[in-house]
Parts: C-alpha cells; sequence; structure tokens
C-alpha cells in the first residue's frame, strides 16, 4: 500500500505537523514500513514526508522548536480505500462516527496516529491528508478563543471530557480540524500532544495572529520578510503562520 501526494486537491491548511522522536532512524522506518510514506528530505536530526501537501516531519530533540510529545492526529485516506487499511490492522482500535470509521495505532514514542476513512474517492490513493491534531491545553475555553481568533470554528463539543473540535481556517479550501483537550486520555489511549510544532496557512498572518495574542504579552510574535509570522502559544505549542496566497503551483510534488 504505497501513499501517493493528493494532486487533485488544493494546498492544504495545514502545511506542516512535527512530532519529536528518540530514534530516528527507527521512526523514519516505521512510518515508511506502516504507511508507505517516503521521505522527502533526510537530515541527522529530521526525515520529512509529503502527505497529500502536508509536511510531515519526525525530528529528534536536538534544537528548538521540539516536535510534539505523545500527539494524537489524523491521516485520512479515501473512503473505499478504508476497508483494506482496517484489513491491514485487524488488531487495531476502531471508532465509527457514523460518516467514517477510524481505527488507532500506537508508534514507539508514544504518537498515536489515526487513520480516518473520511477522503471523497477520486482525490489520491492511501493516504492523502492529515485532517486533525490534538493539543494539550491548560483551559479549553482560553485556548478555543484564541483559535478562533485564528478562523477556526467549533464544531464539537465534550459532554463528559474538558475537549473542543475546531475546524477551519474559514475561506480554506482544504481546512483541518484541531482538537484541544485540557490534560486526559481520549479514544484508545490517545493523549494530546504537548509542545507540538504546527504551521497553518492563513490570510494575513501578521494580523491574524495580532488578533489571537496581541492581547497576551507572554506571546510573542516574530514576523518574517516572506510574511509569515512565528509564535509559541500560552501552552507552549510552536505554531507558524503562512501566507495562504502564492504561487500554488511552485509547491507541488509532481
Amino acid at each position: 500500500m504505497t501513499t501517493r501526494p493528493a494532486t487533485t486537491q488544493p494546498r492544504p491548511a495545514l502545511a506542516s505537523l512535527a512530532l519529536e522522536v528518540t530514534d530516528l532512524g527507527r521512526a523514519a522506518a516505521w512510518y515508511a514500513d506502516t504507511f508507505g510514506l517516503v521521505p522527502t528530505r533526510r537530515t541527522e536530526t529530521e526525515c520529512a514526508f509529503d502527505v497529500g501537501g502536508t509536511e510531515f516531519v519526525l525530528r529528534r530533540p536536538d534544537s528548538v522548536p521540539r516536535g510534539g510529545l505523545h500527539t494524537h492526529f489524523a491521516f485520512e485516506t479515501p473512503g473505499r480505500e478504508y476497508p483494506a487499511w482496517r484489513a491491514r490492522f485487524l488488531e487495531a482500535p476502531e471508532m465509527d462516527f457514523g460518516s467514517f470509521r477510524s481505527l488507532y495505532l500506537e508508534d514507539a514514542d508514544g504518537h498515536a496516529p489515526e487513520i480516518g476513512g473520511t477522503a471523497p474517492d477520486g482525490t489520491g490513493a492511501g493516504l492523502v491528508g492529515i485532517f486533525e491534531v490534538v493539543l494539550e491545553v491548560a483551559n479549553v475555553d482560553l485556548a478555543s478563543d484564541c483559535w478562533s481568533a485564528l478562523g477556526f470554528s467549533a464544531v464539537d463539543r465534550g459532554d463528559e471530557r474538558r475537549r473542543v473540535r475546531m475546524r477551519g481556517p474559514s475561506g480554506a479550501e482544504r481546512q483541518f480540524d484541531v482538537e484541544l483537550w485540557e490534560p486526559q486520555l481520549g479514544l484508545a489511549g490517545a493523549r494530546g500532544g504537548v509542545h507540538v510544532d504546527l504551521a497553518v496557512r492563513v490570510r494575513e498572518p501578521a494580523a491574524v495572529a495580532d488578533h489571537a495574542y496581541g492581547d497576551l504579552p507572554s506571546v510573542t510574535v516574530r514576523e518574517s520578510p516572506d510574511g509569515s509570522v512565528e509564535l509559541y502559544d500560552p501552552d507552549g505549542h510552536h505554531l507558524v503562520l503562512l501566507p495562504a496566497d502564492g504561487a500554488a503551483a511552485a509547491e507541488d510534488v509532481s
């Protein structure tokens, strides 16, 4: 089962997601063997894969920003291909969400990748994107206010667990979900990631960052000449906001 970039879809709003791993060779081999991912670049401290236009990075803890710890995130695959993944991982826990099903795995570093049959048929083969990232936060209400200012809207809230699921950013053709969890164990024992490193494409990054974090003296926003901004949010997550506009063709993977 070989993964190919989802060339029939627009660029995803989730530009990158990085995980921290203790043994880069072991982690890179596991993600390649388990999911059919092919490295796009490799250094002594990082190995990156393209998953439907999102750069998925494995990183050793040698510098900052670090990758996320025990991060729960979700790969998406076309619905017609999900049964093949289910058959491949028969022992993995599975959840039925009505419109799609997901199975849950765990790597050697405690990250919990999910595979959900959420993508429309015809959008590619294998894994065609990452549709969800779960962040651990100290206070769901405060964190959701910031993500709302980034252009995300709540689509689901927990009744028994302190969590909120938000989708965005608004206006993006390929949105993704961010789940904000206060410390807890979720489905299949998954946990929200700590100091997660992710990049998101938004319109007017500097203005959006100021709107979301400008009133928080603990947050320093650094703007780059290319229009991107970088910050650490109050929960210690490393967030890069990239301009949504630009030459998409230059980033296409053939």
